[in-house]
């Protein structure tokens, strides 16, 4: 009713500096995905109540965890693609300048590797949210005029936030962050000739583009098994493959290390589906010794889960991982 909406809505975790230092982690991040403007942008009314982003899809919380519960284009055409209130691509410029100061703050300190996370979806992760996941996947072989039509008019808004971002933040920076789900715990969620097709041209498009503005390499995080596409996401500028989900099928440390190992660096590989919320500590410290001597023989690999710890993962699996890691 007064017009006030508020600061713009984040996503992403903050972590204490204490666990940071603790942990003898060499990166600190800035920046953040963050909603744009739009009419369809819906906040929660209570903690944990549902919500909806700047592109019209609705979360609720549902066993802990957000999921989505509407999809604002499912059964939609070209015409309705044209009369979508689609985001405006403009990043709100106190966040840009608080960020700005930030990274500038932690080049001159000089002690840590700084990461911008991107500030954009995924074009094929979107497509799935928007649409629901059958009904875009299906699209991919059914309806491809739409798809092009729909991932033009994404890309379009990520060109747009991507130049306010890292005109901003390039200079400070030495890597940033994207994320793309390509992979499922089976394969891929496409196969090599769509994604040559549908979404390469408009990942290479965008990677090309940060590279020019900010000067940094490029990290990328799809999770599944992504081995079968891994030839053409290098194809595409990514040079850091997160999370390197080893639990997934065809992702074998040993095989990847052996295939791409001179082209990309991995950054990930400890399983936390089954193996660290059930393993013991000294299962855990065995497990950080082998993956450092299989993916990290000759560089090339940054220790890390292979997604977000959750809350099932017992303390004394993380001390041991840390201590691992030290000696």
């Amino acid at each position: 009713m007064l017009g006030f909406t508020g600061a713009p809505r984040l996503m992403n975790g903050r972590i204490d500096e204490r666990i940071l230092e603790w942990a003898g982690t060499d990166f600190r991040s800035v920046g953040a995905i963050v909603d744009l403007p739009s009419p369809l942008t819906r906040r929660a009314a209570e903690p944990g109540g549902p919500t909806v982003d700047c592109w019209g899809v609705r979360r609720e919380r549902v066993d802990g965890e957000y999921q989505i519960t509407d999809y604002p284009l499912k059964g939609a055409t070209a015409e309705d693609l044209a009369r979508f209130p689609w985001p405006e691509p403009r990043v709100d410029e106190a966040l840009l300048a608080g960020w700005q100061a930030d990274a500038q703050r932690l080049a001159a300190e000089g002690r840590y590797v700084v990461v911008a996370e991107h500030p954009v979806f995924g074009v094929l992760e979107l497509g799935c949210w928007m649409c629901g996941y059958d009904d875009f996947l299906i699209r991919l072989a059914a309806d491809p005029d739409f798809v092009c039509a729909f991932f033009d008019r994404v890309y379009a808004i990520q060109l747009a936030v991507i130049e306010q971002y890292y005109a901003a933040l390039g200079r400070y920076i030495d890597l940033t962050t994207s994320g793309d789900d390509f992979g499922m715990q089976r394969g891929p969620l496409l196969s090599p000739r769509a994604f040559r097709r549908f979404v390469a041209p408009y990942f290479a498009a965008r990677i090309a583009r940060t590279k020019e503005l900010a000067g940094c390499y490029f990290w990328h995080h799809s999770c599944g098994s992504v081995t079968d596409l891994l030839d053409d996401i290098i194809a595409c500028g990514v040079d850091i493959l997160n999370p390197v989900q080893t639990s997934a099928a065809k992702m074998d440390p040993a095989g990847l290390k052996a295939r791409f190992g001179d082209r990309i660096v991995f950054w990930g590989g400890v399983d936390v589906q089954q193996f660290l919320p059930r393993a013991t500590p000294d299962a855990v410290r065995q497990e950080v010794i082998r993956l450092a001597g299989i993916l990290g023989a000759g560089g090339g690999y940054v220790m890390a889960p292979a997604h977000e710890i959750q809350e099932d993962v017992p303390v004394e699996n993380l001390i041991a991982w840390v201590e691992a890691m030290r000696e």
